[in-house]
């Protein structure tokens, strides 16, 4: 009974479906008399589709010259600049570590000096001689900051502030400062590089041989 019922029921419904169908590609022609009856014609279904096509890419369009352009200027957000020497073994060990903690912050911008075209006219007038003699760093409104101050600034840019917060306060700071003076004076030939009057000396006969060259 059940299976008869829904035959029964799916004729029916097969009826009206092509009933309805027809109705929608006919035009009646009704006397005036009955005007109840006059069918109204309907847009076609497929006009419909190509339009709402191409609303769909028109917005998806419009959506990603925004994103491209959130991602290019996310990429000078920075908030400090680090000014660190590439030859240095020990330097680069604190380098990688703060360039590994920052892909999450994306606030330092890591400036290596020891290549050969570091430009002192982007980084505040900052010479290669001058900054190999301690640790600068820039902050994005162009205040330079050096020594322990520096990489107090760095620290926070990365959510590592707690570090060096204690820096903040007399007497710490001077002796802090006192201590990296100490490892600034020294720390070429600790990591068994020449002084740093050898080390200007080779950059700049190297640079005249770059220039010869060209």
């Amino acid at each position: 009974m059940a299976f008869r019922g829904a035959i029964s029921v799916g004729r029916q419904a097969n009826t009206s479906l092509f009933s309805v169908s027809r109705h929608l590609r006919t035009t009646y022609n009704v006397s005036a008399s009955k005007p109840f009856l006059k069918s109204t014609p309907i847009p076609h279904y497929q006009s419909g589709v190509r339009f709402s096509i191409r609303a769909v890419n028109g917005t998806a369009v419009d959506n990603l010259a925004p994103k491209k352009e959130t991602q290019e200027t996310s990429l000078e957000n920075w908030k400090v600049k680090m000014l660190y020497d590439g030859e240095c073994p020990l330097c680069m060990r604190e380098v990688n570590m703060l360039r590994e903690r920052n892909e999450g912050f994306k606030t330092i911008k890591f400036v290596d000096i020891s290549l050969d075209d570091y430009s002192p006219e982007d980084n505040q007038g900052l010479d290669y001689k001058t900054v190999m003699g301690r640790i600068h760093a820039i902050q994005s409104d162009g205040t330079v900051v050096t020594d322990i101050e520096a990489f107090r600034k760095l620290y926070e840019a990365v959510g590592l502030g707690w570090v060096y917060a204690i820096t903040k306060y007399e007497p710490i700071a001077s002796i802090a400062d006192a201590v990296y003076g100490v490892w600034a004076k020294y720390r070429l030939p600790v990591t068994g590089r020449p002084p740093l009057e050898e080390v200007l000396e080779a950059r700049r006969k190297k640079k005249e041989m770059c220039e010869d060259s060209k």
